[in-house]
């Protein structure tokens, strides 16, 4: 198997804020692995909340290149535990390299992966749209110049009801609320009762990620689902969130890629948790691999293309919420 390591700098359409930074611009890692004729393709990008950047997931994947390009047939689960130990530091390197991984497994299996795991896609979510934090007039003009079924809308202001009072004026669609840990514990039950009367669906992470109590204390009295982001990031954090969530959001690079992912979803459902699955400002590399998660989901937010003034691969499609899969097996992808 040969390891294949790409660097791309993602352009954005328009400058993306959250809480607590902006960009233009999406440092971004495509892993290739090449075994008989068939390539796997995975991606994981920058993150400077989690203090990962590209270079350092290169020189970490470049320290066990010996032993990704030496495994051959192992099923994604093997590969996964056997290369864990090596990158328990470093879970978006790990993404890439899985993602990758299990991409090539099914496209030399001659399935798409969600027919490799026996997922039916009847019943698939439809993908939200994200807005992020700028002035009302400008989330107003990108609500206008996309119109969706869904909006995920960043907030962590101090006018964030008043901002989604505007918004709602504009669309009837769903709203969602990412406060990316912005509020407190009164904040958030009060801003959860008048957004409940705007329309809005569920709050995302809307507390620091280590405030148990008060995430408990919120669970106990928010007018509105909450589901945990930044609170659950690897598999043991899935069981943390039971009582003090309503449901869980698995973010693929967060937690080392598809093969955890899969359980971490498992694990929630059985708690009798929602699931949910988040992407990254990430191509359609990344994109793809959330979409084979789908059947398993009750939300997604797998945008992250969609917010690129030029994308670098072809793979799903997304057009008004739904999710349509490429013709190719695995996870679909192409580089162009």
């Amino acid at each position: 198997m040969k390891l294949i390591l790409r660097e791309y700098n993602l352009k954005l359409k328009h400058t993306f804020t959250i809480s607590r930074e902006s960009i233009d611009f999406q440092p971004s890692l495509i892993v290739e692995l090449q075994s008989d004729d068939f390539s796997g393709f995975g991606e994981a990008t920058s993150n400077p909340y989690y203090h990962i950047t590209v270079p350092m997931m290169i020189a970490d994947l470049e320290k066990i290149r010996s032993i990704i390009e030496n495994t051959e047939n192992e099923t994604p689960e093997m590969f996964w535990s056997k290369i864990h130990p090596y990158l328990k530091d470093d879970m978006f390197a790990l993404c890439a390299l899985d993602l990758a991984y299990n991409d090539l497994y099914a496209r030399k299996k001659g399935k798409k992966l969600y027919e490799l795991w026996n997922y039916t896609t009847e019943k698939n979510p439809m993908t939200d749209y994200t807005i992020g934090i700028a002035s009302i007039d400008k989330m107003v003009s990108k609500m206008q110049e996309l119109p969706w079924p869904i909006y995920k809308i960043k907030l962590g202001t101090q006018e964030d009801i008043e901002i989604v009072k505007e918004l709602r004026k504009h669309t009837n669609a769903i709203f969602r609320i990412d406060a990316n840990c912005g509020w407190g514990v009164e904040e958030t039950i009060h801003n959860s009762v008048e957004l409940k009367k705007l329309g809005v669906e569920f709050l995302e992470q809307p507390m620091k990620a280590d405030n148990w109590e008060g995430h408990k204390e919120v669970f106990k009295h928010s007018a509105l689902p909450v589901i945990a982001d930044e609170s659950c990031i690897i598999e043991e954090d899935v069981a943390k969130c039971f009582n003090h969530f309503h449901g869980v959001n698995v973010k693929l690079v967060k937690c080392g890629g598809l093969t955890p992912g899969k359980r971490m979803i498992e694990e929630a459902k059985k708690l009798g948790l929602r699931t949910m699955v988040g992407c990254m400002t990430e191509s359609t590399v990344g994109i793809s691999a959330i979409a084979h998660l789908l059947p398993q989901l009750d939300y997604v937010d797998m945008d992250g293309a969609l917010l690129l003034a030029e994308d670098i691969a072809t793979g799903v499609t997304i057009k008004d919420g739904v999710v349509s899969y490429s013709d190719l097996n695995g996870t679909g992808v192409t580089l162009l």
